[in-house]
């Protein structure tokens, strides 16, 4: 590998990779990673800053953040996502696009960019398999989704990896999104059916809501026969305003933020007081016994997204890229053969050019 090259993970890059880890064993391999980084600890730990971004008005309401990460020692990550909602109907494109960005820490050389729109799905995905499963009950074994688009998709597939499912329950308010779900998911015949939201609602021992609901126009779900023990992984608040699920069902489970100040910012926890939130989820990981105490309770995963689970994917893939050999390498930054000489990768006949008089 030449140290000035850049490997490209593209979307091409990304279908060799699945093809052959397979994309049951990805999402093992995510969980697993997302476990480790989430409670590391020592020189190889993990943190991330604080993400920022704009908020986008017109010509649509829209959303462009930057998520770093480091793992110090080893990589310090960007992720670009773009949150458009009108994508897939007005642009056909995926209502969340994004890039991954992994830099050297010794040199700052940009070793790889990778395809983030479906690593952030998957990782998502990951994310609530790994909070449900140490909240939910572990033999629960019905899953009802809110909201049928491509997040819907990874929330199943990550979460048939953990829990034995056994009907998975669907609705959406867009019709075709909801009836072309099944063979979206492409789950075994049977397993998934479309439902009235009440009786995804009463079933459901998990339920996971991915809508793309407008800022104060929630929430998605009545809330109000929900089983007693049931686990919700919130995963569509991710702007100010913007809530899927009622303020009394809030207050009357035990919410787990990702990260409590950016969920009090943008996720279910901006209607909470501090007080009435409760530990996050990398508190949990930690502590066995809060598991168990919790799973016959009515509990919630606010899951808005962390820059930590995004540097366990750029990490993954271009690990996994790497070993099948997938992907290119591309000469991105302007590294002169001489550091001291900034002009060294110009062509000679440029670079020797003489400098025109100065006008006086």
């Amino acid at each position: 590998m030449k140290p000035d090259t850049t490997h490209i993970v593209d979307a091409p890059a990304v279908a060799t990779v699945v093809s052959e880890v397979g994309l049951g064993r990805l999402y093992d391999l995510a969980i697993e990673r997302l476990t480790e980084v989430l409670t590391s600890s020592g020189p190889a730990r993990a943190e991330m800053k604080t993400r920022d971004g704009f908020l986008l008005t017109t010509p649509r309401l829209g959303l462009l953040e930057w998520m770093p990460a480091v793992r110090h020692g080893t990589t310090v990550s960007m992720k670009m996502v773009g949150y458009n909602p009108h994508n897939p109907v007005k642009n056909q494109l995926p209502t969340i696009l994004s890039t991954l960005l992994a830099f050297d820490v010794e040199s700052g050389h940009l070793r790889a960019i990778v395809d983030g729109t479906f690593a952030t799905a998957i990782r998502t995905g990951a994310a609530s398999a790994l909070a449900s499963r140490a909240l939910a009950r572990p033999d629960s074994s019905v899953l009802g989704l809110i909201g049928c688009g491509a997040q819907a998709v990874t929330q199943l597939h990550a979460l048939a990896r953990a829990f034995p499912l056994t009907e998975v329950l669907v609705c959406d308010t867009d019709i075709r999104a909801e009836n072309t779900f099944a063979a979206r998911a492409r789950m075994p015949d049977g397993l998934v059916r479309v439902a009235e939201p009440a009786e995804v609602e009463e079933r459901a021992d998990i339920l996971c809501t991915a809508t793309s609901v407008a800022p104060d126009q929630g929430p998605v779900l009545q809330g109000t026969s929900l089983r007693p023990w049931v686990h919700i992984n919130a995963v569509g608040s991710d702007m100010p305003g913007k809530t899927e699920l009622p303020l009394e069902l809030l207050r009357d489970a035990v919410v787990v933020p990702d990260h409590r100040e950016q969920a009090m910012a943008e996720g279910e926890c901006q209607r909470l007081r501090p007080e009435e939130i409760g530990p996050s989820l990398t508190d949990l990981l930690t502590d066995p016994s809060r598991q168990a105490e919790l799973r016959d309770r009515r509990t919630v995963y606010d899951s808005t997204g962390l820059a930590l689970q995004d540097l366990v994917m750029v990490e993954l893939l271009e690990e996994l890229a790497r070993e099948a050999g997938a992907g290119h390498r591309l000469v991105i930054e302007a590294t002169a053969h001489d550091p001291q000489d900034p002009y060294s990768f110009l062509p000679e006949s440029v670079s020797r050019a003489p400098w025109p008089a100065q006008e006086v």
